[in-house]
C-alpha cells in the first residue's frame, strides 16, 4: 500500500496545474511554481496585466520570460511516466493520469483531469473501486444464472448423451441378433440343403436301379421272342410232311401267354419323385414356420391389463371395468390386507408375468400439479409402510409429471419435454428373458428410458401404478 501511495503522490506531483497533465517542456516562475512552457506562455498571452502577471497558483507577480527551464523536474517527469501503474491499475489514455473515477453516464472509467472537462463534467461519477464493487455485484448475479444455464445444459447434453449410447446399445443387441439368427438361418438352409440332395442321390439310385433290372427283363423277352419267331418262320419254310411234325408243340410255343409289361417304377417310388421335384412347396413351408419361429422370438404380445383392487391404497378409486384408477377425497373403508399398499398411494396390476415378451399402454394424468408413476414392480415388493421405488427394491418405473419424466433409479435421470409435445400416452415394455423394462411415447413410437438389464430369478412380474392424479389403461 506505502508503495502504492508513494507512486501515486509522484505521478501527481508532475502534473501541471494548468492543463492536468503531466508537465511538457516544465518551466520554473520566481515564485517556485513550476508550469508547461506552452500553457504559461498562452496563460501570459491572454491575461490583460500585460506586461505584468500574477502566478496563476499563488498571484504573486511576475513579468514575461521570467522563468527558467526546470531540467530537474523534466527528469523526474520522464521517469514518473514509466512507473507502471500501480497493482494494475491503468492510466488515461488521454492524460496519462490514474483512472480514479466512474462515469455512470458514460458508464467508463476516467481520470481528475477527464472529470473537469466539458465530456464528463455535469455527470455523475463515483470512485472507481465502489463503481467497480456495485458492477460486481451485477456481475456475480449474472454469472450464478449463466452457471445455473451452463449446469442445466451440461444436464441436457449428459441425459442426450446416455440416451444415445442407451439407443446405441440397443441398436447393437439387435444387430447381433439380427446376425445370429442369420447365421441360424444358413446353417438351417445348408441342413436342408444337404438333406435333400441326400434324398435326391437315393431316388437317383433307386430309378437307375429299377431301370436296369426293367430293362434286363425285357431284353430277355425280346430274346426269346426273336428266337419264336425265327423258328416259326423256318417251320413255315418246310415241307408238308416236315411242316406237320410235332405240330402240337409247334402251336403250344406260338401261344405262349401273352406278354405282361412289368412294373419298373411303382406308384410309391413315383409319388417320392414327385414331391421331390415339388420341393419348392415343403421348403416355402419349412421357411414359413423358421421365420414364425423368429418373430415369435422378436414379436411383444400386447397384455390385457386390469387393476387388483386387493393390493390398491384405500384413497385409491378404481373404475369398475378395472381399467383407471384415480385419487380419491375420501379414506374407503377396505379390508386389511398384507397384499395392499399403506401408506404409498400405488397398486398392482392383476396378470403377473414369469416370461415372454409383453407390452401395455398407459393414459397418465398429471396436471394440477399430478404427478403418475408407471412401470412394474416384483410381486414379492413391500407394501407397508414408506417404500422407495427403484430397481433395487424391486420396482423399475417412470415418475411422470408437467413436461418432466424421471426414470426412478438411484442414479436420477431426468427427460424434459417441450410442455406441448409432452407425452401422455405411454408404452409400457417387458421383455422377462431378457431382464428388459423400456418406456416409449405410445403416440409416436418415439424411445423415452431404457433400464439397464435385470435379472428377474424367475419371480412372477406385476404392472405397478402409484398415482396422485390418475391413470388409464388403453
Amino acid at each position: 500500500m506505502a508503495a502504492r501511495s508513494q507512486v501515486k503522490d509522484l505521478q501527481e506531483a508532475v502534473i501541471c496545474s494548468i492543463c492536468l497533465a503531466y508537465f511538457n517542456d516544465p518551466v520554473i516562475l520566481k515564485c517556485g511554481h513550476t508550469f508547461c512552457r506552452a500553457c504559461i506562455t498562452q496563460y501570459c498571452q491572454e491575461s490583460e496585466t500585460s506586461p505584468r502577471y500574477r502566478c496563476p497558483q499563488c498571484r504573486k507577480p511576475f513579468r514575461e520570460g521570467e522563468f527558467q527551464p526546470n531540467r530537474e523536474l523534466r527528469n523526474v517527469v520522464e521517469i514518473a511516466k514509466k512507473f507502471p501503474e500501480p497493482s494494475g491499475e491503468r492510466a488515461c489514455e488521454k492524460h496519462e493520469a490514474l483512472l480514479q473515477l466512474f462515469c455512470e453516464v458514460d458508464q467508463t472509467p476516467i481520470c481528475l483531469v477527464c472529470r473537469e472537462s466539458r465530456s464528463h463534467k455535469d455527470h455523475p461519477v463515483l470512485p472507481i473501486d465502489e463503481a467497480a464493487l456495485d458492477y460486481k455485484e451485477q456481475i456475480q448475479r449474472h454469472l450464478e444464472s449463466l452457471k445455473k444455464e451452463r449446469d442445466e445444459i451440461l444436464s441436457y447434453k449428459s441425459s442426450g448423451e446416455k440416451t444415445s449410447q442407451e439407443l446405441l446399445k440397443q441398436l447393437k443387441t439387435g444387430r447381433q441378433k439380427i446376425v445370429a439368427e442369420f447365421q441360424q438361418l444358413r446353417q438351417f438352409l445348408e441342413e436342408q440343403e444337404r438333406l435333400l440332395l441326400a434324398q435326391l442321390e437315393e431316388l437317383k439310385k433307386e430309378i437307375e436301379k429299377r431301370r436296369d433290372e426293367y430293362v434286363s427283363k425285357l431284353s430277355e423277352e425280346l430274346s426269346s421272342f426273336s428266337s419264336l419267331i425265327s423258328e416259326m418262320e423256318q417251320k413255315c419254310q418246310l415241307p408238308a410232311s416236315e411242316f406237320l411234325q410235332d405240330i402240337k408243340g409247334t402251336l403250344s410255343r406260338c401261344g405262349r401267354e401273352k406278354f405282361q409289361n412289368p412294373v419298373a417304377f411303382s406308384s410309391e417310388l413315383k409319388w417320392r419323385i414327385w414331391e421331390s421335384s415339388q420341393r419348392n412347396a415343403p421348403l416355402e413351408t419349412i421357411m414359413k414356420e423358421f421365420t414364425d419361429s423368429l418373430s415369435s422370438r422378436q414379436r411383444f404380445d400386447k397384455a390385457n391389463v386390469t387393476l387388483d383392487p386387493d393390493t390398491a391404497h384405500p384413497k385409491l378409486i378404481l373404475s369398475a371395468d378395472r381399467r383407471s384408477v384415480r385419487w380419491g377425497d375420501k379414506w374407503q373403508d377396505l379390508p386389511k390386507r398384507p397384499e395392499r399398499f399403506d401408506p404409498a398411494s400405488c397398486v398392482l396390476g392383476c396378470e403377473g408375468f414369469t416370461s415372454g415378451r409383453h407390452y401395455w399402454e398407459v393414459e397418465v394424468e398429471v396436471g394440477s400439479g399430478g404427478v403418475s408413476d408407471v412401470g412394474v414392480a416384483r410381486a414379492s415388493v413391500s407394501r407397508k409402510g414408506w417404500i422407495c421405488l427403484s430397481p433395487e427394491e424391486g420396482f423399475w418405473a417412470l415418475r411422470c409429471w408437467a413436461d418432466q419424466y424421471r426414470a426412478l433409479t438411484s442414479a436420477v435421470q431426468r427427460i424434459r419435454f417441450p410442455p406441448s409435445s409432452a407425452p401422455r400416452r405411454i408404452r409400457v415394455y417387458l421383455d422377462y428373458e431378457q431382464g428388459q423394462v423400456a418406456f416409449f411415447d405410445a403416440g409416436t413410437g418415439d424411445p423415452i428410458v431404457t433400464f439397464p438389464p435385470a435379472s428377474f430369478a424367475g419371480e412372477r412380474i406385476r404392472p405397478f401404478f402409484c398415482v396422485s392424479a390418475g391413470a388409464r389403461l388403453l
